[in-house]
């Protein structure tokens, strides 16, 4: 989708750039003036994407460039995160609930099942040493389209 408004950002793969990451696309999207509900599912989707890019592509190593770019109309956002690191051997099962390859760290396993669940559309293209790129999207509420 490159109708409509659109950004991008780059960060360096560090923990504490997930906030940043969350509170930028917060900013930018709220732009619509979405729904409470439809901000914090994208808020919450920007937060996995970046967390799992950052621990399991990077295996934290801040040397690695996480990129977001966000692209909009009054009916539709639509989300890419992506990165460099290691890819995903195995999508299907890092789908899966409660799969994590990250049980030392307490991870839930349940980020692809959070974007899943808050997002209309998830699409994983990855492999192994080539990195993952994630795109996301949301049809956003008929009231909130109306609106704009």
């Amino acid at each position: 989708m490159k109708q409509g408004n659109f950004m991008s950002l780059e960060f360096a793969a560090l923990s504490q750039n997930e906030a940043f990451a969350r509170i930028a696309v917060a900013s930018f999207v709220s732009q619509l003036d979405i729904t409470m509900d439809e901000l914090e599912e994208i808020k919450t989707v920007v937060s996995e994407a970046v967390t799992n890019s950052i621990i399991h592509g990077y295996e934290e190593n801040p040397e690695g460039i996480v990129r977001i770019s966000v692209a909009m109309t009054p009916e539709r956002i639509e989300l890419v995160i992506e990165d460099n690191g290691k890819g995903i051997e195995d999508v299907e099962q890092a789908m899966q609930p409660l799969y994590t390859t990250k049980p030392e760290l307490e991870r839930s396993g349940m980020g692809f099942t959070i974007m899943e669940n808050f997002m209309d559309s998830i699409e994983v293209v990855t492999s192994p040493g080539n990195g993952t790129k994630i795109r996301l999207s949301k049809c956003l509420s008929l009231s909130t389209a109306i609106q704009n």
